[in-house]
């Protein structure tokens, strides 16, 4: 069997005015979060990971400059929900947090087989609705690494 590798992406999509691209997982309904995804054999580095998780879970096709590697890493222990997919004696992943700032309206094309809905909320909204806690602390340390732009209109 191949496993997971217990190195994963974090990518919060915003746009400059703060509101939050949130995806509901197809296998757990109710469970909100930002792009996350496993490094592959194949990645190059993280970086190349987060792309092409955003690309494969959203449709938004981005470039390594647009990216925003904040140089924070979570620890977590992996939900047992999930912990099938690694190997036996894995039970902590390392997750790398990172962002991507769109223009607001940016289309977003789900793969239906990982996500079956998505929501732009405001950055707090956000935070209050995702279920895992790695995810809704780096939205709500978004402001430190970018001045959101307020909201005209």
């Amino acid at each position: 069997m191949n496993y997971k590798r217990p190195i994963s992406v974090l990518v919060v999509i915003h746009t400059p005015a703060g509101q939050v691209l949130l995806i509901e997982r197809a296998q757990q309904a109710g469970f909100w979060q930002s792009v996350t995804g496993s490094q592959d054999e194949g990645d190059v580095d993280l970086l190349h990971t987060a792309l092409r998780e955003v690309h494969e879970e959203t449709g938004i096709s981005a470039s390594r400059e647009q990216l925003c590697d904040w140089q924070l890493s979570n620890v977590y222990e992996i939900y047992p929900t999930w912990r099938h997919r690694y190997a036996p004696e894995v039970t902590h992943n390392t997750e790398h947090v990172m962002s991507l700032c769109v223009p607001a309206g940016t289309p977003v094309v789900l793969s239906p087989a990982e996500h079956t809905a998505f929501e732009w909320l405001d950055w707090r909204e956000a935070a209050d609705a995702c279920f895992s806690p790695s995810n809704a602390e780096a939205i709500l340390m978004l402001p430190r690494f970018f001045a959101l732009q307020a909201d005209v209109g």
